[in-house]
């Protein structure tokens, strides 16, 4: 870990990531990849101290009220924030200044700010986005290794179904030969029925591999699943989308549920609707 001061907080679509790396050490996770020009190692997490003080002058000059976006890139509750709390100042800063949030994260520590959470959603919006990729415990512990497990994060979307804070969930990535099960998918497609969340986002049955990415992935196949990376190179070379071969049957069983239970599958819509700030409050802002 280390810290830096950075010139702005929130990008052009109001979006902030507090900290730059991981410590989750999600097998498949993209954020890997050379494409995004990380100057250190992943695990070295970069902490932008200065965050709170930029968000503060950020939306004090913003002239309208909207909803404020983190998690895309880098998770808010990695290990080090249970410390530094450095999310839990920004969202503070956002209750105080009436602002609505959008959270996306693996952990359970997001619990920890529930307080803050539900002031948000009471005055403006608040939605939670959760990842859920492997209903299988012990595969999660290998998938997502330091982060809680998959129930764990289930067990969270109840809390805030039951009081009342919409959730959507990151159905992503679904690895060929390890999580593109039938069980699999109807264990988390039963999750998310159950604790009431809004949509699922989802953009096909198979994950994506980019340089950088690509190498901790393999490198992970072959200390997990023996042989498996051999078969991912054969039958996909070095393809950036890479699909499960169960795929049809995988995108049937999804759509299907979805639709039994009206869960919200079109990405479109879904993303306008976490961007979506609450007209009444809008109102409210211009007096």
């Amino acid at each position: 870990m280390h810290f830096a001061d950075a010139k702005s907080i929130l990008s052009a679509k109001n979006g902030m990531n507090i900290y730059r790396g991981c410590s989750h050490g999600c097998i498949y996770c993209d954020s890997r990849s050379k494409c995004y020009g990380f100057t250190h190692d992943f695990e070295d997490i970069e902490v932008k101290q200065n965050a709170p003080e930029l968000l503060e002058k950020a939306l004090v000059s913003k002239r309208k009220l909207c909803m404020i976006g983190t998690g895309a890139m880098c998770d808010p509750y990695m290990h080090c924030e249970k410390s530094l709390q450095l999310t839990r100042k920004c969202l503070e800063i956002i209750d105080r200044h009436g602002f609505g949030a959008v959270l996306q994260t693996k952990s359970d520590m997001v619990l920890r700010d529930f307080d803050l959470i539900k002031s948000i959603n009471e005055k403006a919006k608040f939605v939670l986005q959760m990842t859920l990729t492997t209903f299988d415990e012990n595969l999660c512990r290998i998938v997502e290794p330091n982060v809680c497990t998959t129930y764990r994060r289930y067990e969270v979307l109840k809390t805030m179904r039951n009081n009342g804070i919409p959730s959507v969930v990151w159905l992503c990535p679904v690895l060929p030969f390890i999580n593109d099960t039938e069980e699999n998918l109807l264990g988390i497609l039963r999750y998310c029925a159950d604790s009431g969340v809004y949509g699922i986002i989802h953009f096909g049955m198979g994950v994506t591999l980019r340089d950088g990415d690509r190498e901790y992935f393999y490198s992970k196949l072959d200390e997990h699943f023996p042989g498996l990376k051999q078969e991912y190179i054969r039958r996909y070379g070095y393809s950036y989308n890479i699909q499960s071969p169960n795929a049809e049957k995988l995108e049937r069983i999804f759509h299907d549920f979805c639709n039994a239970y009206s869960i919200e599958t079109d990405v479109n819509r879904i993303f306008a609707y976490l961007n979506e700030f609450p007209e009444k409050y809008e109102q409210l802002s211009l007096f």
